[in-house]
């Protein structure tokens, strides 16, 4: 081998390790959990909910430790965070066991800086579910989808926005198509809705039934379309974010197989086309995503379809 050839090599190498995600040695680690949420606020990231009930875990990107937070008021799993006004807001969750959990009654809010949980407005009685794809724009919170009764049935097309300032609900036009176990993404005027399913215990169809098609809403015309292409590996229980301007899914479950999904797929609204990024280093589904530094972190999660086995484990990627 000529000395060219080994110079490319060991290029090539680094950049393959600079695009990996990379697990994290913590000082401490958070409790194990699934069906919960990652999200970052004011330069910490939260890990918050998941089945049974459970205390906020708090990592700490600048000292790489993990601590503990208020516990919520109630359980609360299978939902997706937003932050606004410097509180991270819960909508469109669900509380109980499978498979007939059952939608959370009421916006519930937490004050990281004061380290509080507290109640906010009712959620209209015949708007809730939960596992839903939950997005801020323009001041106001967007809830889309979701299902009523667990995993077993209530799919609903729903689509509303909740105004944070004075508790408002506005019922805005259905979603092209119903969809649980899924995280919608904001970018620019239009909000993104990529992967899930429909969750169907009832008939046995718990993973099966995966939907493909990206719906989008456009802010500026207040309609509804859908992209050309579907997502290339259909899956749900799968955690989405804005990076760089593509819709970035990741993770997942589905019933091609029993790992948790490792994929890393992003879509570009300009293009309207998928490509595949480095996938997590841990197959993981029933987490979320957080964005500090330049930078993506993912933790805990469940590292098979289901339940288990729980996962305890925080790793980064440079988005390289």
């Amino acid at each position: 081998m000529g000395m060219r050839s080994i110079v490319m090599g060991l290029v090539a190498a680094s950049y393959c390790l600079a695009s990996s995600w990379t697990p994290m040695k913590t000082e401490g680690q958070p409790l194990a959990r699934h069906e919960c949420a990652f999200i970052e606020a004011g330069g910490k990231l939260y890990l918050i909910g998941g089945r049974g009930e459970k205390p906020v875990n708090v990592y700490d990107p600048k000292t790489n430790r993990w601590s503990e937070a208020a516990a919520p008021p109630m359980e609360i799993h299978h939902f997706q965070p937003v932050v606004f006004d410097r509180k991270i807001y819960v909508l469109g969750a669900l509380t109980g066991k499978y498979p007939h959990e059952t939608p959370v009654p009421n916006v519930l809010i937490f004050d990281p800086k004061a380290n509080r949980w507290s109640k906010g407005p009712a959620i209209p009685e015949d708007r809730r579910r939960g596992a839903a794809g939950v997005a801020v724009h323009d001041g106001k919170i967007y809830v889309l989808d979701g299902i009523q009764d667990g995993h077993w049935d209530g799919h609903v097309a729903w689509f509303d926005a909740f105004d944070p300032k004075t508790g408002a609900w506005t019922k805005l036009p259905d979603a092209p198509r119903p969809r649980d176990h899924f995280q919608s993404v904001v970018i620019g005027d239009k909000l993104y809705a990529a992967g899930g399913r429909l969750s169907s215990a009832k008939t046995g169809d718990t993973f099966k039934l995966s939907v493909g098609e990206v719906d989008i809403f456009d802010f500026s015309t207040g309609a509804w379309s859908t992209a050309k292409e579907k997502i290339p590996t259909e899956r749900a229980g799968c955690f989405a974010t804005d990076w760089k301007g593509r819709v970035l899914v990741l993770g997942g479950e589905s019933g091609a197989h029993e790992a948790a999904h490792s994929e890393a797929e992003a879509f570009d609204p300009k293009t309207g086309k998928w490509t595949s990024l480095p996938g997590l280093a841990q197959g993981r589904h029933g987490t979320g995503v957080a964005e500090y530094g330049g930078k993506l972190w993912v933790a805990a999660g469940s590292a098979n379809r289901g339940g288990g086995p729980e996962l305890t484990t925080l790793e980064v990627w440079d988005g390289r």
